[in-house]
């Protein structure tokens, strides 16, 4: 229920739901508010906004975010409300008309990094680029200039051909080096007619893209995105002082903190956010934990932003058996199994891989960091390049200097130890080194990070293909499977470690959007069926590559068009996805290394086996999931709403939607669709479920898992919501799972033990108590969402 405070003013303080929204330059403040209507129809209480700074020019995203210099700022640049989207009026009237249907209001922020595409458009790092270290903003950004970078103590810049030729290079007009269509400031003094040799000049480098030199911390891989030094307060108040502005004023209720991992000390971030913003305000972290991974106790925030949610959700709805089936066809197919196993040995070498050719500055940098922390020994860098390579590419996390973690890092020192004794030496330096926070240890967890996401999430899952669905942010495809006992004891765990975290199903960051994942997941219903459709159609079209193609017929058959016939726009879709993820996995062709022949020749595969009678076995198929997919995709957002945490609705998601990965799911949304939609219509009656017993589903609530029995009771996912204290739940939810094959008569023998008393359905009206059928209880409809029915004697 959305409550206010006498200490809150007019704010929305306590969630029922979020709204996530992509704010671009086609659509901002004044836009959201045209959609509050049916938002707040919808029982969401916060909008959660994607970045509102101003970005570089362009920008669909708002990560890229650069200072601008605002009227009677006496020319500094600071952060400020993009006027793009609105400016700081335009987010005034948001936030007045969300009010007024008492809305609270989430912002994405982002401390990590921010945009340098284009020095002209931001002013701190042109400054950094004219004056080095003697530049006013130097110790904004993590840079690198030690006499050991690679570039003679200057800030590398990865921009050249690989072949490392300043011809191109040219002095423009206005004074500037330009070399193509990049433009970087000049030192002063350093003005002349020979373009070279006013290169030769500056505080920076260019250097060719692929060296391996670079003289910044970036966001990853993403040589645009320069990483900030949160830990230095000057820097915390100059990109926080807005936020905390904007909060003090009322005009947001929370943020939502992108990337915190990337920072020095997240911990120590967040504390400080936490004092600034105050103990009522909401924050939710974008992090991304692993299976065996709790968010750590220490930080002062509400939660994550949901994606472990989302995988224990995804994977109650995927059959083991049918993943054991699917593992034999992916070795048919391509002589590797993708199982756990595999998955985790193939996530080493690719991280050993990654670390050595993407990521070699920053290794270099952690390892002059660690010989630098402690005494002279006489060792040389080699072994410790190679033992912190071991631990990087061996890790299970995206860090692990977290208090939780902290443990693990000390087994996992004392394995290598033990496994490569003649690392010894090195192990011990590195351990004293990353006793206690500093820069040898920030630098070991910021590598490790980036080396885990550009290694697993953004190549290992597109080189894979067993159930795509579950090659997802946050999920493990080597464990895409859940008991009933284990999806319960897991939630029952949240509610008691992190009952106001998100639950998300889809993000601007998925892969997939949570609709093509219910279609994909099918498959592990019907292997057999899937095995020969995958047969006949490389039969018919033999691929140039079989990994690539049944990865491809997955993610083809998730966005399957309902009729058959797919589009010319279909076509551009898959095609587009097909060139990234093709080029993510970099088997045959990369974003570096284009492999023409290879894409063209896949791209006309994809085109001969969606056509013909490929595509009348593509249709079959997807007419006989078609209602169980809808079926469990209605079922996977009732347990998300109604599970232990905060729901995430992703912009659009009301409604059946195909999106792939970015910036697929960042497409405009049609708003126009109707509030009647089958999933509208659940996410309406879940919502207002929330909203009329929030104690029900608060932090003090409890979770009740209730077990069918009969032939189909393994299928059943039920639980009840309460009061903490209470022996009977106020809410109850019903549905079902596997359902492809679960007919009419084995619906009938298996029934449900309800709570004590009469319960009433939300949706049907329909009235249950005792043990009912599961054939009555979702006779009506996919879910059950069930209100005890008080007696008058109570109601009184």
């Amino acid at each position: 229920m959305v409550t206010d405070t006498p200490t809150s003013g007019n704010r929305v303080v306590t969630p029922v739901a979020t709204y996530r929204i992509q704010l671009t330059p086609d659509f901002g403040f004044a836009d959201v508010i045209t959609i509050l209507p049916s938002l707040s129809d919808l029982g969401i209480s916060h909008l959660y906004l994607s970045p509102i700074a101003a970005a570089t020019a362009g920008s669909q995203h708002g990560y890229d975010w650069v200072p601008t210099i605002a009227p009677h700022s006496d020319g500094v640049a600071t952060p400020q409300v993009a006027d793009v989207l609105g400016g700081i009026d335009g987010l005034r009237a948001l936030t007045k008309a969300a009010r007024k249907r008492r809305m609270g209001i989430i912002i994405d922020i982002v401390p990590n990094h921010m945009g340098i595409a284009d020095p002209a458009q931001n002013p701190w790092w042109t400054d950094v680029l004219r004056y080095g270290q003697e530049s006013t903003y130097a110790d904004y950004f993590d840079l690198d200039f030690s006499p050991h970078n690679g570039a003679q103590g200057k800030i590398a810049l990865p921009v050249l051909a690989s072949d490392g030729d300043l011809s191109p290079l040219r002095v423009d007009d206005t004074g500037n080096l330009v070399y193509h269509d990049k433009v970087f400031p000049i030192a002063p003094g350093t003005s002349d007619d020979d373009a070279i040799a006013v290169h030769g000049a500056q505080h920076y480098r260019l250097v060719p893209h692929d060296s391996g030199l670079i003289g910044y911390r970036r966001f990853f891989a993403v040589n645009e995105l320069a990483g900030l030094r949160q830990e230095n307060p000057e820097v915390y108040y100059a990109t926080h002082q807005w936020i905390i502005d904007l909060h003090h004023d009322g005009l947001i209720d929370g943020v939502r903190v992108d990337h915190p991992d990337g920072l020095t000390n997240p911990i120590e971030y967040l504390h400080q956010l936490r004092a600034d913003l105050g103990p009522s305000a909401l924050i939710f972290v974008e992090k991304v934990l692993a299976r065996t991974e709790e968010l750590d106790s220490w930080l002062p925030v509400d939660g994550t932003t949901g994606y472990d949610q989302l995988r224990i959700v995804d994977a109650v709805f995927a059959s083991e058996a049918g993943l054991v089936e699917l593992t034999e066809l992916h070795e048919m197919f391509t002589g590797e199994t993708g199982d756990a196993q595999w998955l985790h040995d193939a996530g080493v070498a690719l991280k050993k891989h990654t670390l050595a050719h993407t990521f070699r500055a920053e290794h270099a940098r952690l390892v002059r960091a660690i010989r630098a922390a402690g005494p002279d020994l006489g060792l040389s860098a080699g072994p410790i390049f190679e033992a912190t390579g071991e631990l990087i590419s061996t890790s299970l996390f995206y860090r692990e200097d977290y208090p939780g973690l902290l443990p693990y890092y000390a087994s996992n020192l004392a394995s290598l130890a033990t496994i490569r004794p003649e690392l010894a030496t090195a192990i011990t330096v590195i351990a004293d080194a990353t006793a206690s926070p500093g820069e040898s240890t920030a630098r070991l967890a910021q590598t490790t990070g980036a080396v885990t996401a550009k290694s697993v999430e953004d190549c290992l899952f597109y080189r894979t293909a067993r159930l795509v669905s579950a090659q997802e942010v946050g999920c493990d495809p080597g464990y895409a499977t859940l008991t009933l006992t284990e999806f319960h004891e897991l939630n029952a765990r949240r509610l008691r470690t992190w009952p106001t975290t998100m639950s998300a199903s889809s993000t601007h960051d998925t892969k997939r959007g949570e609709d093509v994942r219910a279609r994909i997941r099918m498959l592990s219903q019907i292997p057999q069926r899937w095995m020969g459709t995958v047969i006949d159609i490389n039969r018919r079209h033999a691929p140039p590559d079989a990994l690539t193609a049944l990865f491809l017929l997955q993610n083809i058959f998730g966005i399957w068009p309902d009729d058959g016939q797919p589009t010319p726009q279909w076509f551009l879709r898959i095609h587009a996805y097909a060139t990234k993820a093709m080029r993510e996995g970099g088997l045959h062709t990369s974003w570096t290394t284009v492999n023409t022949d290879f894409e063209d020749a896949m791209a006309a595969w994809i085109d001969d086996a969606t056509t013909g009678d490929s595509a009348g076995a593509l249709t079959t198929l997807a007419n006989e999931v078609d209602a169980h997919w809808r079926a469990e995709a209605l079922a996977h957002k009732a347990i998300t709403l109604l599970t232990p945490g905060i729901p995430d609705i992703y912009q659009g998601t009301q409604w059946w939607e195909d999106s792939l990965v970015d910036p697929d799911n960042r497409r405009p949304v049609d708003y126009s669709q109707s509030a009647k939609h089958p999933k509208s219509a659940l996410i309406t009656a879940a919502l207002a479920l929330r909203g009329a017993h929030p104690d029900a589903f608060g932090a003090d609530s409890t979770y009740v898992p209730l077990i069918a029995d009969g032939p189909g009771g393994d299928r059943i996912i039920a639980f009840g919501r309460g009061i903490a204290g209470s022996f009977l739940p106020d809410v109850v939810l019903v549905t079902a799972r596997f359902t492809h094959s679960f007919g009419d008569d084995a619906r009938s023998a298996t029934t449900l033990v309800l709570p004590e008393g009469d319960w009433v359905d939300a949706m049907s009206r329909s009235r249950f108590s005792g043990a009912p059928t599961i054939g009555d209880l979702l006779g009506a409809g996919p879910v059950a969402l069930l209100t005890r029915k008080q007696s008058r004697s109570r109601r009184k």
